[in-house]
């Protein structure tokens, strides 16, 4: 006889991340019933919880994770959703550290563009680098981001800038599913920069991605969402539009990084198009913010990016509460901008940099960027959600955004898997 559950956890503290006037969506004592990879029931530790012991498959106790003394009363861990990251550019050729030492000894971006770097210097490596080459390099990023409770993660497409590389890029990022505890979404960002055999032309370049590039991606499913860097050194807003509306055209929602360097509006054009997300936003103008809550667009903070360029303009996060607007915190891992393998220390540096209470920042890793990404089955401790979880050894979930590099999760469920 079938048991009624696979996996029962229990003894655990539970930040669930929902809304029931609890800080991190705290509940009383609960244990987490998991039935083929979803949360089935939220059980009181009662004589219900006797009962679901005898029907479960497997049981974790969650005291039992954490050593203790004979004398000392069990700890119980805290359990939380799987983190997400919503924003990386995670598949990539090569790497940009001796442009690194080049800035720091005084060298501009022009420079070392005109050096072959920069992201056409990123560009011409990814193209080089064959798929297996691409996907071992994209798995040693990844993990550093699953060693730390990450259960979904973005990447983006952006370094190839021609058909081949760009539906080599997506299918790596897909691929990494089959190598690691977990889910990848991908997004088309053809329009990152524009390419050496457009020689200055952007609008013929948007005239291949909606032409050539977007409708064989989109034919071959590699894509979730679609992408525009939509800045004064990006695309603009007309440009911008056009790959939008490409998108739309092939049921593909949009996510658009803005007002990242200047004050676009492209914010508000990314609004009309119900955009997923905006990105950056460190310009991002009080008067645009209702036109992200028209369209109940999240705003995701890169704090890696901010901090590795020495930003001074901080995105308006006080305007956005008030106009309660979700916030996601995400890495923006990639080769130039934000090296950044940590998605705990991006939360960290959103606290200190732009003010994010740690409960926000939390909430910006799980349930906000969920909704980043257009999944409505995780993010949240809750019945019929996704059973993607992770157990710390913690007083507190304060202290892992308090902490830099100070905690890794003691357990991590994926889909219901303790992996």
């Amino acid at each position: 006889m079938d048991s009624k559950y696979d996996t029962l956890i229990y003894n655990v503290r539970i930040a669930s991340m929902q809304h029931n006037g609890m800080p991190y969506g705290e509940l009383p004592p609960t244990a987490v019933a998991i039935k083929e990879g979803h949360i089935v029931a939220l059980l009181s530790c009662d004589e219900q919880l006797n009962d679901a012991l005898q029907q479960t498959s497997t049981v974790i106790d969650g005291s039992r994770l954490i050593p203790c003394n004979e004398n000392e009363q069990p700890t119980f861990p805290w359990l939380l959703p799987g983190f997400i990251d919503c924003h990386t550019h995670l598949v990539y050729g090569g790497n940009r550290a001796e442009e690194f030492e080049m800035r720091l000894q005084g060298a501009s971006y022009v420079e070392i563009a005109e050096r072959g770097g920069g992201i056409k210097g990123t560009v011409k490596k990814t193209r080089q680098a064959d798929e297996q080459t691409l996907l071992n390099t994209a798995i040693k990023r990844a993990i550093r981001l699953c060693e730390e409770g990450v259960t979904t993660i973005e990447v983006k497409s952006g370094y190839g800038l021609d058909v081949d590389t760009e539906i080599r890029m997506l299918s790596v990022a897909k691929s990494l599913e089959k190598h690691l505890p977990v889910t990848i979404q991908t997004t088309y960002l053809g329009a990152h920069a524009l390419p050496n055999e457009f020689n200055h032309d952007a609008n013929a370049y948007i005239d291949f991605i909606c032409r050539d590039a977007l409708p064989q991606i989109a034919s071959l499913g590699l894509a979730d969402a679609v992408d525009v860097f939509c800045e004064t050194i990006g695309f603009s807003l007309q440009q911008t539009e056009r790959v939008f509306s490409c998108a739309k055209q092939y049921g593909l929602p949009v996510k658009a990084h803005v007002e990242q360097l200047s004050g676009s509006k492209g914010a508000v054009l990314a609004a009309k198009y119900g955009a997923l997300s905006v990105d950056h936003i460190e310009y991002l103008a009080d008067s645009d913010i209702p036109s992200l809550v028209k369209s109940e667009t999240v705003a995701v903070l890169l704090p890696g990016a901010f901090y590795y360029l020495s930003e001074v303009q901080k995105p308006p996060v006080e305007a956005l509460r008030a106009h309660n607007v979700p916030i996601a915190v995400a890495t923006d891992f990639n080769p130039g901008s934000s090296p950044l393998a940590s998605l705990l220390t991006a939360l960290n540096m959103s606290c200190v940099l732009f003010k994010l209470t740690p409960e926000e920042a939390l909430r910006g890793a799980t349930e906000h960027a969920a909704s980043a990404l257009g999944l409505n089955d995780r993010g949240v401790v809750d019945i019929g959600n996704v059973a993607d979880l992770t157990l710390w050894d913690i007083e507190t979930p304060a202290e892992l955004v308090y902490c830099i590099n100070g905690h890794r999760p003691i357990a991590v469920f994926k889909d219901g898997k303790h992996v």
